[in-house]
């Protein structure tokens, strides 16, 4: 009868032990499924304004002769955001009430440079002088030239900053209402990643 009970015990145990770990696996792919539906809103758009500026000299030997102006105001609009979906099993911890997350690198998802938004400055702009004058090819360059400086200054232009303490609010606010009460979330690194491939430069795409 003694061995009996203890085999009704030991079975208990295991039954519970199961369920517990059953539990804990559909809270997890809970969790980990209403992360990843957060992806499109876990991203931030940013308005860069920057100003083109270009010139043209003519010279006539040794002497200048003249020089040609160009000013003109343009805008770049970038998004970021996070793939949640390279999230791993091992990015994402629960212990009871009390979750910690390990998020991928803040990433530029689009990135557009829409001739709309370029304004020249007439004031400032003289593109037309004697024997001399700045051509549509010329400005084309001058806009080309911005938008590569641009570029290569995201990084530190502070959207990974902006980026991460927006995906921090929304994420806090999202794993608040799912019943965690200790939220702690963290990045892989600090840097912008940039991805070629998807950069866009349509008109007025953003």
């Amino acid at each position: 009868m003694k061995k009996f009970l203890n085999l009704i015990k030991g079975s208990a145990l295991i039954l519970t032990t199961i369920w517990f770990s059953s539990c804990d696996q559909d809270e997890r792919a809970m969790v980990v499924g209403k992360i990843q539906q957060a992806s499109d809103l876990v991203t931030s758009e940013f308005v860069i304004d920057k100003v083109v500026f270009g010139k043209k000299s003519r010279n006539l030997l040794w002497f200048r002769m003249n020089e040609a102006k160009f000013l003109a105001y343009s805008q770049a609009k970038v998004k970021t955001g996070i793939d949640l979906k390279k999230i791993k099993e091992e990015d994402i911890i629960i212990e009871g009430n009390k979750i910690t997350l390990n998020l991928p690198s803040i990433e530029v998802i689009t990135f557009s440079y829409p001739p709309s938004s370029f304004v020249e400055d007439s004031l400032i702009s003289n593109p037309d002088r004697f024997l001399n004058s700045i051509s549509l090819e010329d400005q084309e360059e001058f806009f080309r030239m911005a938008e590569t400086d641009i570029r290569n200054n995201l990084q530190y232009l502070g959207l990974v900053k902006s980026s991460q303490e927006h995906t921090r609010k929304l994420l806090n606010t999202l794993l608040s209402s799912l019943g965690f009460q200790e939220i702690y979330i963290h990045f892989q690194d600090d840097r912008l990643v940039i991805p070629m491939v998807n950069l866009q430069y349509n008109e007025d795409e953003s």
